[in-house]
């Protein structure tokens, strides 16, 4: 039982790291949108902020395709390869000549962080049946540090190398953050271990079949529309955020990618704490902590520029905590044979829908026109996400048909002893 832990513990901390790069690369692109249009000549900013919209529509996309995979191959090769491809995105973005290119760059990179959630989700759930929401939130904390990481870096690297390279400064962070990629996915191939096949346990009711009638079907898919919404308003924070603090409140590259970070600093310590509460009460602690997240949002473009930092941070450490407890709810709710394909179903529409966020806050933006530099001008924008997130909450309503008429309970198909890291 010893070897046991010591494998689950491994697979669980190396996971996280993956977690980290996979977010990292989701938000580095954020501070620098405004040096990206200037390189690329572009009239206005939405050119710019597309590129993110295309990269997150191509990381989510293919997730259900990849959630087959999850089901049927291994996990660990799964998300080794897939952090490697990433990289390889990256570096090619920050070496693209061209607009077209960089377009290419960004599907390239999106397809190789699609494939983390599905088979990472799906194995951790299996790993800690009785502890989803704990395990989920320790892996977590790998998402927090890579959104605190990627903006902070890049803004940083960005507003120093400016007066030497340009427009073009936005390039180097991103070639770095490709090559350390790189390095990472090497090294989880080389320390995470093999994982090892479930042995035979008593099975829930149609246990290959994602959902074996219509009505769940209708109610997971209403989780997922549900919750989609919750991810448009936290997608916009990032990049509605980039554009308002650069264009309203007057700051650089570097001080916006160092305010955004804010945003997921705490979430290193929410998600941990909220997922161990939820495997107490998961409605509970996913309607407090998304109904403060949106009070922070409605009054965030109300406050002083001095609140800035602390708001984010606030707004953080509330909103991404409700992750891991919306992810470990599902993961219980069906069983552990259909677990990649439901969450890739899942990923695929929070992300494809939440993830054209950035591509429409762009085009919002230039709406304004010159009432861009208003701070008054975006008050309404984000009174609208608050409004969203508090709508994601209906989703809540959905699970409890799909687990009740599927005779799930948690940890049913999934002892502690099975699926390890081995």
């Amino acid at each position: 039982m010893e070897q046991d832990r010591k494998h689950k513990t491994r697979a669980l901390w190396l996971t996280g790291v993956l977690h980290a790069f996979t977010h990292l690369y989701q938000v580095a692109l954020m501070p620098l949108y405004l040096l990206i249009q200037q390189d690329f000549k572009f009239q206005s900013v939405g050119a710019a902020t597309l590129l993110m919209t295309v990269l997150l529509v191509a990381c989510f996309g293919p997730s259900y395709v990849v959630g087959v995979l999850a089901d049927k191959l291994n996990r660990k090769h799964l998300l080794g390869f897939g952090l490697a491809i990433n990289a390889i995105g990256f570096i090619a973005l920050g070496l693209a000549p061209t607009y077209s290119w960089a377009l290419v760059a960004v599907v390239v990179a999106g397809l190789g962080g699609s494939f983390y959630h599905p088979a990472a989700t799906a194995m951790i759930a299996r790993l800690f049946p009785n502890a989803t929401g704990k395990a989920l939130g320790l892996v977590g904390i790998g998402a927090g540090a890579g959104f605190f990481l990627g903006p902070i870096y890049a803004g940083w690297r960005a507003e120093a190398l400016e007066p030497v390279l340009g427009p073009a400064a936005w390039r180097r962070p991103v070639l770095e953050l490709g090559f350390a990629g790189l390095a990472g996915a090497a090294l989880f191939v080389l320390l995470a271990e093999r994982e090892r096949p479930a042995p035979q346990t008593p099975k829930a009711p149609h246990p290959d079949r994602l959902f074996p009638s219509g009505a769940l079907w209708f109610f997971f898919l209403a989780y997922c529309l549900a919750f989609s919404l919750r991810d448009f308003a936290g997608a916009s924070m990032g990049s509605l955020g980039s554009l308002f603090l650069q264009k309203a409140r007057g700051y650089d590259a570097k001080s916006t990618g160092l305010a955004l970070s804010g945003i997921y600093l705490a979430a290193t310590i929410s998600n941990p704490l909220f997922g161990s509460l939820s495997d107490r009460g998961r409605k509970r602690w996913v309607t407090v902590a998304l109904l403060i997240a949106a009070v922070l949002i409605a009054i965030f473009p109300w406050m002083p520029l001095s609140w800035t930092i602390p708001l984010y941070v606030v707004y953080g450490f509330f909103f991404l905590a409700a992750y891991p407890m919306t992810e470990a709810a599902l993961m219980e709710s069906v069983p552990d044979a259909v677990r990649g394909r439901v969450f890739g179903l899942f990923v695929m529409t929070g992300g494809v829908i939440g993830n054209l966020s950035h591509w429409v806050v762009g085009a919002k933006v230039r709406q304004l026109g010159p009432a861009a530099a208003q701070v008054s001008a975006y008050y309404p924008l984000y009174a609208f996400l608050a409004m969203l997130l508090v709508t994601s909450l209906l989703g809540l309503f959905c699970l409890n048909p799909i687990r009740k008429r599927e005779a799930i309970k948690p940890g049913m198909a999934s002892p502690d002893s099975i699926a390890l890291m081995t």
